[in-house]
């Protein structure tokens, strides 16, 4: 994995080229073990390149690396996993390759087919190619989002990298905040994309192509997401069949992704994706896999003994490491830094310890992120569902009034009341951090639509509370385009297809790039190859939900790996406990960053607002955690990145 970074300007390059290598040092966990830059002054461009060695080590694999006749240069962050088909068919067209490298195929690849190109790659990747012999940048990012490239187009001059960091290192870049981006930020706990939180910047979006002249700049998509297909009355007559053509696309999306010249592992969180994942590593013949996993000792939070098991049973090479609260507390003030754009997913935390545990072993390793995105796994999708069809049922003013009613039941009491009864109910009903979910079905209960009934699960500040707060209401995004065109979809393919184009490619994949890439480490997805995913859109509902579980396919399919009995227990996730921390270690912390003096000062925030979120949280009297999370990020990036 790498780090990329450029530019293309009309006026005077000097300051620009002044700054790449600076701007190139600032990815240097991208990319610790080599450097290089590029300079093309007749046409005002520079490329600067790190670079984590994971195929081809020698020195031939540097970037930038430029065509035999020095007319195309390329930088280049990502794996493309049939690279070696691909080489194949260009040797056949005469094409001769120096290096082994997937980066000089897709070099060739350009120089054969063009931009076309981009259309045969099967992985994960961002790159841009400068070539000289038409004066046009091209830059491309992978279907699914998996890789990160942003963009700031402003003023005569066009720069690129993977990261806002390196962005910033340019002289005179405008850090001048899009004022739509906090709300949004608050809102969704991530700023959607294409937006950034600066403007004139922009992330390219997954599947996308950017074309850039010197005069004109023009972005397309190369691919979108499947359409629906749901032949359920086929798919259901050959279920057995389905299995085993799940199998096999899983088998080898997992075995393309085995390629590597370092050594390679897997993060077992010991939930269902993350130990198919590891299933089908040992079933090509890897074994035994070093796999990793992190625990918490806080009740509710602990999957590592579950990990432990489930590693066991196959067979793994397992490690795990118990986080303390006070190791997982020093991480945090390195989040701003880390995450340079603001962010406020909590489970950055434990993603970037255990990626520090894995990259102490191996350079590269496989994650199952993109399980339930597919297969329904998240509670939101079910819960949302529920509200959508059997409660709706009762009338509108009873469903309010009982809303109105629960909202009033201290998060205390609610805990309290269930704990002693969670053991003896349905395991639908069983879940960690019960107070969260109650408080979010609460809130279900009176709103009308899917989409409001959504994002009641899945946002953060309501609409309606950032009104109170900061005075400004929400800007479209790609969220409400989704909904619109997925209208008449049956609802769980409308939540994930949701998902699927926002908080998949915008949170999850962005949690776990910058996370890993903090730590030089490689991860890599195999439940997100696109022809994994183009096969999952085909299936019905039924076959990812069925009697009050999600992800029905693949726990059938893990079973043939996996005793039911090591994974078939409720979703618990990969959280920590930031509630308690709020009213107990983090408490000195978020009054100083949330004191009305500063909020004050600063402008944005109704201070009132704010402190009465915190006396609420801090006397058990409602969970606002998420809420004052995303304020705590705010106020640190704030400080980090703009003093």
């Amino acid at each position: 994995m790498c780090g990329i970074v450029g530019f293309k300007s009309k006026r005077d390059m000097g300051p620009l080229r002044e700054s790449l290598p600076e701007a190139t040092s600032r990815l240097v966990h991208r990319g610790p073990d080599d450097t290089g830059l590029f300079f093309d002054h007749a046409f005002g461009v520079g490329l600067g390149h790190r670079r984590l060695s994971v195929i081809d080590l020698s020195q031939a694999g540097r970037q930038p690396m430029a065509s035999e006749d020095g007319t195309v240069h390329i930088v280049y962050n990502g794996e493309i996993y049939n690279f070696r088909q691909i080489r194949c068919t260009l040797e056949g067209y005469g094409h001769q390759f120096r290096t082994e490298t997937d980066t000089e195929v897709i070099l060739k690849a350009y120089m054969e087919w063009g931009t076309d190109c981009v259309t045969r790659f099967v992985g994960m990747f961002a790159f841009a190619l400068w070539d000289g012999r038409i004066g046009t940048l091209f830059l491309a990012r992978d279907r699914i989002g998996i890789k990160p490239l942003y963009y700031h187009y402003a003023a005569g001059a066009f720069l690129f990298a993977s990261e806002l960091k390196a962005l910033m290192a340019f002289k005179g870049f405008p850090r001048s905040i899009d004022p739509d981006a906090v709300p949004l930020f608050l809102h969704y706990q991530y700023v959607p994309a294409p937006r950034t939180i600066f403007r004139d910047t922009y992330k390219l979006l997954p599947g996308h192509c950017l074309i850039y002249n010197g005069e004109n700049l023009k972005t397309h998509a190369y691919w979108e997401l499947p359409p629906l297909n749901p032949g359920e009355e086929v798919f259901e007559a050959n279920e057995e069949e389905l299995l085993d053509a799940l199998d096999q696309v899983l088998g080898d999306a997992v075995s393309c992704r085995l390629i590597s010249d370092v050594p390679l592992g897997a993060l077992l969180s010991g939930g269902i994706d993350s130990s198919l994942v590891v299933a089908l590593i040992q079933k090509a013949g890897r074994g035994p896999v070093r796999t990793f996993s992190v625990g918490f000792n806080e009740p509710g939070y602990d999957e590592a003994p579950w990990a432990a098991k489930v590693a066991e049973h196959l067979g793994a090479d397992h490690t795990a490491f118990y986080v303390t609260s006070r190791e997982a507390l020093d991480l945090i003030p390195r989040l701003p830094e880390i995450y340079d754009e603001p962010f406020a997913d909590a489970s950055a935390i434990p993603t970037c310890l255990v990626s520090r545990l894995a990259r102490s072993q191996v350079t590269v390793a496989l994650s199952g992120d993109g399980g339930d995105e597919q297969f329904a796994g998240y509670v939101r999708y079910w819960s949302t569902q529920a509200m959508s069809t059997t409660f709706q049922r009762l009338p509108a003013t009873v469903r309010k009034s009982m809303g109105q009613i629960l909202a009033k039941m201290p998060v205390s009491w609610v805990e309290m009341c269930y704990m002693p009864w969670q053991d003896l109910l349905p395991q639908r009903f069983r879940f960690t951090n019960f107070p969260d979910k109650w408080q979010k079905l609460v809130t279900l209960m009176d709103r009308g639509s899917v989409e409001d009934r959504y994002r009641a699960t899945v946002c953060c500040w309501s609409e309606y509370d950032l009104r109170s707060l900061c005075g400004k209401g929400l800007a479209a995004t790609r969220f409400e385009e989704t909904i619109r065109k997925t209208a008449g979809w049956p609802i769980l393919s409308r939540l994930m297809r949701v998902d699927q184009k926002t908080y998949l490619p915008d949170a999850m994949l962005t949690k776990v790039d910058r996370a890993s890439m903090a730590h030089s480490l490689e991860v890599r997805v195999p439940l997100l190859d696109h022809r994994v995913v183009a096969f999952t859109a085909g299936m019905p509902d039924s076959l990812k939900y069925r009697d009050g579980k999600g992800k029905y396919l693949l726990r059938r399919l893990l079973a043939r790996y996996v005793p039911e009995a090591l994974f078939d227990r409720p979703k618990m996730g990969f959280a920590v406990p930031i509630d308690g921390w709020f009213r107990g270690e983090l408490k000195e912390l978020l009054l100083d960053y949330l004191s009305p003096q500063r909020l004050k000062k600063e402008g944005l925030f109704n201070p009132e607002e704010v402190e009465k979120k915190i006396k609420g949280h801090l006397a058990f009297k409602v969970n606002h955690q998420y809420r004052l999370w995303a304020l705590l990020m705010w106020e640190m990036w704030r400080e980090r990145w703009l003093g």
